[in-house]
């Protein structure tokens, strides 16, 4: 089995990105690559990684405090 592998200009500009970005990326571990020398390589067929972000909302107004109920003292 032969792996068509990709140099990380290629890969960034199939995906629209930037070089410096796929690298980070690849320091991060989220994209999977191997070095040949002194240039990562990537696999063509390897997808982009998701968006690791949170959008559901639940971190909303995080930093509020709750509400402090009224004692009597």
């Amino acid at each position: 089995i032969t792996m068509a592998l990709i140099s990380v200009k290629e890969y960034a500009a199939k995906h629209g990105q930037d070089g410096g970005r796929v690298r980070l990326l690849i320091g991060q571990g989220r994209i999977p690559a191997i070095k040949v020398g002194n240039q990562w390589c990537i696999e063509e067929e390897t997808p982009w990684p998701a968006d690791m972000r949170v959008k559901s909302g639940a971190y909303r107004n995080w930093r509020k405090k709750p509400d402090e109920k009224q004692s009597d003292t």
